[in-house]
């Protein structure tokens, strides 16, 4: 079985070459989204249509309800089951999609951290200043207001009784899919930005405002997929704080600066063994690596 990953900014056209690549190598696909994981957030999501999927089988959508969590942890948990089809199917494995901190971390592995978690004695913000004076080498990479993070440095500190950077190298990362090749989907800034904004119009047109309705009327606002571009702004249209043409301004704008971002993180996480191409020169690398 061989399995690649193709990594993109958003908009960039990775969903169809995944499919087209399926088809022609006997593949499946898994999604490396961190929306198309959610039930019922189908448009926000751009996560292909059962009929754009053209049968092919495809695991990380539709994973879990939209107030269920769904991090790294479970993406392994994903990764596994789409390995394991595929190879009981004599397949290959398709890996896509924008979220490079998850590709990352099958190249590389996730460090093993302590489950237990526990109670904190401060505040957030007191807690970050004392471990941050106990160890600024692990807690200069996390913001004062970042909770999660803080908690979980908090539990490794008061269990192992190591500084969270100390228990890291003495618990170092086991690659998951140390060999796994990828591909890279470049587009010039202003073609990408084109495409951001049309498929913006898209949305809004296919019937994103009622997707959001039903959503905030089923799980409320609290739940963290809430936060998502696309939903979150057409919550400020629904709270009147946006015309029309300003939601579909602000989505372009804010998906227009989510691409940035993945652009850079895939360009200073990745090594020089990754292809990097536009869309239709890739296409025939990858064939060729089949």
């Amino acid at each position: 079985m061989k399995e690649i990953a193709i990594i993109g900014p958003t908009a960039s056209g990775k969903t169809s070459l995944s499919i087209e690549i399926a088809h022609k190598t006997n593949s499946i696909i898994l999604s490396v989204d961190s929306l198309s994981v959610y039930k019922e957030i189908d448009i926000a999501s751009a996560k292909p249509s059962l009929k754009e999927r053209d049968g092919i089988t495809h695991f990380g959508i539709d994973e879990v309800n939209v107030d269920e969590k769904y991090d790294v942890m479970e993406f392994i948990s994903t990764y596994e089951r789409a390995k394991n089809f595929a190879k009981e199917k004599g397949k290959n494995l398709v890996i896509v999609g924008g979220t490079g901190f998850y590709v990352k971390t099958l190249k590389e592995g996730i460090s093993q951290g302590i489950n237990e978690e526990v109670s904190l004695d401060l505040s957030i913000q007191e807690t970050h200043a004392l471990l941050s004076s106990l160890d600024i080498e692990y807690m200069q990479n996390i913001a004062s207001n970042d909770s999660y993070r803080i908690k979980k440095a908090y539990s490794i500190y008061k269990i192992s009784g190591l500084v969270p950077s100390k228990y890291f190298k003495q618990n170092p990362k086991v690659p998951i899919s140390p060999d796994l090749k990828i591909f890279e989907i470049l587009w010039p800034r202003e073609e990408l930005k084109k495409r951001i904004a049309l498929r913006s119009k898209i949305m809004l047109n296919d019937g994103l405002i009622d997707e959001v309705i039903f959503l905030e009327k089923k799980y409320a606002r609290e739940a963290n997929a809430m936060n998502s571009i696309g939903i979150l702004e057409t919550l400020e249209y629904l709270d009147g704080k946006l015309t029309r043409e300003e939601l579909v301004n602000k989505i372009s704008m804010n998906t227009a600066r989510l691409a940035k971002r993945q652009v850079t993180f895939n360009k200073g996480q990745f090594d020089e063994s990754k292809h990097s191409n536009i869309i239709e020169n890739l296409n025939k690398v990858i064939l060729k690596f089949f």
